[in-house]
């Protein structure tokens, strides 16, 4: 059985209800991807961008034995929802907290980057190469405290929300469904850091673009 449709089953305990409840999740959820998927692509590229920012130290590791195969991990996280990683009810709570959209769409990226800060020192300590570094956080599976790493995560969207300037690459962080997303308070201003396509970025050649940032936040309510 599906490890994305198991849990609404056992929560809803009819068969019909949790059918429609999987299309739906299926429909709205973002970080359900397929292995070969652009969407993959790019939520691997968010959370470089996240760990550059926000633990440099463990990204300049993955520079060193390679990016994209560093992050192979990742990829089961992502593709089943943490499922594998957590018990049920842990793992039902990550999922609550994923689905509220609370300041951004891509929470379950602040989840990943938890766990990466929370669980790699040995990682760091032994400059371990992509292999091993696949074996290391597959074997964190059910050995995980969840309610630690959704409180850190909440932080790490906290910090990285009092952030001065965002890179423009991260700005798709910024959007929620929630009404009131950063309607409020500090915004960020997002500038062009250099990329593929850097001439067709919105943000090139600007130092602060928090209205630009607030008029994108209104388009996606």
């Amino acid at each position: 059985m599906s490890d994305l449709l198991s849990p609404i089953l056992v929560e809803l305990k009819n068969e019909a209800d949790a059918y429609w409840c999987f299309v739906g999740l299926m429909q709205r959820t973002i970080f359900v991807s397929q292995p070969k998927d652009t969407d993959m692509d790019q939520q691997l590229v968010y959370l470089k961008e996240l760990l550059r920012l926000m633990f440099p130290k463990f990204h300049d590791h993955l520079l060193k034995v390679d990016v994209t195969l560093g992050l192979l991990f990742v990829h089961r996280w992502i593709l089943l929802c943490f499922k594998r990683e957590f018990n049920e009810e842990d793992s039902l709570t990550i999922w609550e907290t994923c689905w509220a959209n609370v300041q951004t769409n891509y929470f379950h990226l602040f989840i990943a980057l938890a766990i990466i800060i929370l669980y790699s020192d040995d990682v760091l300590q032994d400059s371990l190469p992509s292999d091993e570094m696949l074996l290391h956080f597959s074997n964190l599976s059910h050995h995980m405290n969840g309610k630690l790493i959704v409180t850190k995560a909440r932080g790490l969207m906290h910090q990285f929300r009092l952030l001065e300037k965002i890179p423009c690459t991260t700005q798709d962080l910024c959007s929620s469904n929630s009404a009131g997303m950063w309607d409020s308070g500090h915004v960020p201003a997002i500038e062009c850091v250099g990329h593929e396509n850097v001439e067709g970025c919105p943000y090139l050649g600007t130092s602060s673009s928090k209205l630009s940032l607030f008029s994108d936040i209104l388009d996606h309510k």
